[in-house]
């Protein structure tokens, strides 16, 4: 408690050390908590969850936007791994459309360049594409390591390989180009 009487401060959301895989603690000879679930019948697999409207929508610009594109393939990243159940729609939604956002930011960047006319002076500035592409790539950064997280944590094998967000560079470079 402060001074004044008020609660703030205290911990930061994210702050402190992260928990060790299940592979790790397994692989260190360390009990690991395992909820042991009776046996279930024979289950079919989960389809994906429709995607949202919003994510494929017709830009101003005339190009699609790739965030369901981008929702498939986190999808059946994710369904690879066994995961699908754990990790909310609603996160591979965000992270879909703030990979998207930072798509479209670069692309703008690419097509207006990295100076700015100022809209009351005319003198150069700063592109604004530029500070909203790092802003985007930010937040699809922090929503993947949120989902990668749960993927590492729930996973009694140790994970190595390819994984969507790798490939956001690939898709950069191969996105249509608007001229």
């Amino acid at each position: 408690m402060a001074k004044d009487g008020t609660n703030r401060g205290g911990a930061r959301v994210g702050a402190g050390r992260k928990p060790k895989a299940l592979s790790e603690k397994i692989g260190e000879g360390r009990s690991a908590t395992m909820v042991q679930l009776p046996e279930a019948p024979d289950l079919a697999g989960m389809d994906m969850p429709p995607v949202k409207y919003y994510l494929s929508v017709l830009q101003k610009n005339g190009i699609d936007l790739d965030a369901a594109e981008v929702f498939r393939e986190t999808w059946e990243w994710l369904k690879a791994r066994r995961c699908e159940e754990l990790v909310s729609s609603q996160v591979i939604h965000q992270y879909a459309m703030a990979v998207a956002r930072w798509i479209q930011c670069e692309m703008a960047v690419s097509e207006y360049g990295f100076l700015a006319k100022h809209p009351t002076t005319g003198a150069a500035i700063a592109s604004p594409y530029v500070a909203m592409s790092r802003e985007y790539m930010k937040q699809s950064n922090q929503i993947w390591y949120q989902i990668f997280q749960i993927v590492k944590e729930n996973n009694a094998t140790s994970y190595q390989g390819a994984n969507p967000q790798d490939d956001l560079m690939e898709r950069l470079l191969s996105a249509p180009r608007h001229r």
